[in-house]
C-alpha cells in the first residue's frame, strides 16, 4: 500500500521551481540593503531618498498580494506564475541598467510586481498538488527560502558590492529566474479557471494610492524638516483619506481585496497589530543596520552583510521550537518572551558609538533573530486559530499585506528619523557625509554614530509596543481549544 505521505515526484519538481521562484522575491527585500550606501553615494541622494528603493519594493509586494488571488481564478496559476516570474525578471534588469535614483525607484516598483505574486501563487501551486494531509511537509519545503534569505541575502549583496558593480544584486536574478522560468513550463502542473470571481478594481485604486500617499508624507518630514510643510500635510490627509476609504469599501464590497469580516475575530485582530509591528521594526531595522557599519564604521559592503547574518541564523534555530512550544502552550507568553528578546537584542544598539565591539554588536543580532523566531511564528499562527477552511486564503493575504505595510512604514518611519538627526547635526554637510564625498572627522563619526543610537530607540519602542499585542493572544495550546473554531464560516464570509 503506497505511503499516503510521500511526495510523489511531481510535487517535488513543482516545489524545485516554486522555490527558486521564493528565493529570488525574498532575497530582493534583503539584499539591496547593503548597497543602499553605495547607491546613495552613485546616485548623489540622501537616505531619505534612497530609502524608496527598499520602500517601493515592498509596497508594492504589499499592492498586489491580493490581485495574486483574483488572478489564479481567472488565468490559472501555472500562467499567473509564469507571469509574475517574467515581470520580476523585467524588472530585474532595468534596475541593473537604472540611470539615475528615480528610474531605480520606478524599477523596484515594476520588480515587486512580479515578485509579490511568485510567493502566494507558488504557495497555492504545492497547496493543490499536495493535498490538506501533507501541508507540513510542503510548507517544510517552500519555508526554506524563508529561512535562508534573512541569512543569505546581507551576506550575498556584500559579497556581489564589494567586489562588483552594485548592478550584479539585481543581475543575478537573472539565470535564476530564466532557469525557474523554463522548467515552470514542464514542472508545474496545469491549472483550471473560473470566471465566478471578481476584481475589486476600486478597492485596488483607493488603496495604492493611499498606501503610496501616506509614505511619501512621511518621507517628505525628512526633506522639510518636520511636520510643517504643506507637502507633508497634503499627502499625509491624501493618503489617510484614501485608506479610510478603502476600508469603507471592503466592509460593503462581495470580493474585497481585503477582508474586513476577518477582524471581527479578536484573535485576527490582535494577531495582525503584531504582525504590523514586527514587519516595521524587521524591515526598518535592517535598512540601518547596514548603513551604520558602512557610513560610520567605513565597513566594506561584504563585511556589513555578514554583520547582519546573526539575526537570520538566531531565528532560524529557535522557530520550530517556538512553533512547538506554542502549539502546546498557547501563543500569548511565546510571543511576549519573543517581543522581549527582540527589544532587548535592539537596546544595545541604542547606545552605539564608533568603536562599539563587533562581537557585542553581532551578539545583540543574534538575541534579535532569537526574538523573531519566538515573537514572529506563533503571532502568524496565531492569526489562522479560530478561522474557518473558507477564510485561509484571505487571511493569508490580508497578513502578508499588513506585514510589508509594516516594513514599508518602518523604513520610511526610520530613514526620516535618521536623515533628521544627520541634518540637525550637521547641516548641509550631512549628505556629502552620508555619500563618501568627504572624510569625516573623529567628532563626524561620533555625531553620526549618535544619528544611528537615536534612530535605533525608535526600533526598540516598536518593539516594546509589539509586547502589548502579544499579551492578548491566546494562553491555551491547540490541545484545549474547541473542536469547532469560534467564528463560522457565515460570520466570516
Amino acid at each position: 500500500m503506497p505511503d499516503q505521505n510521500r511526495l510523489e515526484p511531481a510535487i517535488i519538481k513543482a516545489g524545485v521551481v516554486v522555490v527558486l521562484g521564493a528565493i529570488m522575491a525574498i532575497l530582493d527585500t534583503t539584499i539591496v540593503a547593503v548597497a543602499l550606501h553605495t547607491l546613495s553615494g552613485d546616485f548623489k541622494v540622501n537616505v531619505d531618498t534612497i530609502q524608496w528603493v527598499t520602500t517601493g519594493y515592498l509596497l508594492s509586494l504589499a499592492i498586489v498580494i491580493p490581485v495574486s488571488g483574483w488572478a489564479i481564478h481567472r488565468i490559472g496559476a501555472k500562467p499567473v506564475y509564469m507571469i509574475s516570474l517574467a515581470l520580476f525578471l523585467l524588472g530585474s534588469v532595468l534596475c541593473g541598467c537604472a540611470w539615475s535614483a528615480s528610474s531605480l525607484i520606478l524599477f523596484r516598483v515594476l520588480q515587486g510586481l512580479g515578485g509579490g505574486m511568485i510567493i502566494p501563487v507558488g504557495q497555492s501551486i504545492m497547496a493543490r498538488a499536495a493535498g490538506p494531509h501533507r501541508m507540513g511537509r510542503v510548507m517544510g519545503i517552500i519555508g526554506v527560502p524563508q529561512l535562508l534569505g534573512p541569512i543569505l541575502g546581507p551576506v550575498l549583496g556584500g559579497v556581489i558590492v564589494s567586489n562588483t558593480s552594485w548592478r550584479w544584486i539585481f543581475f543575478v536574478n537573472v539565470p535564476i529566474g530564466l532557469v525557474a522560468l523554463w522548467l515552470s513550463r514542464s514542472f508545474l502542473p496545469k491549472s483550471t479557471r473560473d470566471n465566478e470571481h471578481r476584481f475589486d478594481l476600486l478597492g485596488f485604486l483607493l488603496l495604492s494610492p493611499g498606501l503610496a500617499l501616506l509614505v511619501y508624507g512621511l518621507s517628505q518630514v525628512g526633506v522639510e524638516g518636520g511636520f510643517h510643510g504643506a507637502s507633508v500635510w497634503d499627502s499625509l490627509a491624501a493618503g489617510v483619506a484614501l485608506i479610510a476609504l478603502f476600508v469603507l469599501r471592503s466592509t460593503k464590497a462581495l470580493e474585497p481585496l481585503i477582508d474586513m469580516h476577518l477582524f471581527r475575530d479578536r484573535t485576527f485582530s490582535v494577531s495582525s497589530v503584531g504582525i504590523f509591528l514586527t514587519g516595521a521594526t524587521l524591515y526598518g531595522t535592517m535598512f540601518l543596520l547596514p548603513l551604520y557599519y558602512q557610513i560610520d564604521r567605513g565597513d566594506a559592503a561584504w563585511k556589513a552583510g555578514l554583520m547582519m547574518a546573526p539575526q537570520g541564523i538566531g531565528a532560524a534555530l529557535v522557530m520550530r521550537l517556538a512553533g512547538s512550544i506554542s502549539d502546546r502552550r498557547g501563543p500569548r507568553y511565546v510571543a511576549a518572551f519573543g517581543m522581549a528578546m527582540l527589544a532587548l537584542g535592539t537596546f544595545f544598539y541604542t547606545g552605539v558609538s564608533n568603536s562599539t565591539g563587533y562581537v557585542v554588536l553581532a551578539l545583540a543580532l543574534f538575541v534579535r533573530g532569537i526574538g523573531l523566531g519566538f515573537g514572529m511564528m506563533p503571532v502568524i499562527a496565531a492569526s489562522y486559530r479560530n478561522l474557518t477552511h473558507a477564510s485561509v486564503p484571505k487571511a493569508t493575504s490580508a497578513i502578508n499585506i499588513i506585514r510589508q505595510i509594516g516594513g514599508s512604514l518602518g523604513v520610511a518611519i526610520f530613514a526620516v528619523v535618521l536623515q533628521t538627526q544627520i541634518t540637525q547635526r550637521f547641516g548641509a554637510s550631512g549628505a556629502k557625509l552620508q555619500a563618501g564625498l568627504i572624510r569625516p572627522t573623529l567628532s563626524d563619526l561620533q555625531g553620526i554614530a549618535h544619528a544611528f543610537a537615536h534612530s535605533f530607540w525608535w526600533s526598540f519602542g516598536t518593539c516594546v509596543i509589539g509586547i502589548i499585542p502579544a499579551l492578548f493572544l491566546p494562553n491555551t495550546g491547540i490541545a484545549h481549544r474547541r473542536a469547532e473554531p469560534l467564528e463560522t464560516e457565515a460570520a466570516l464570509d
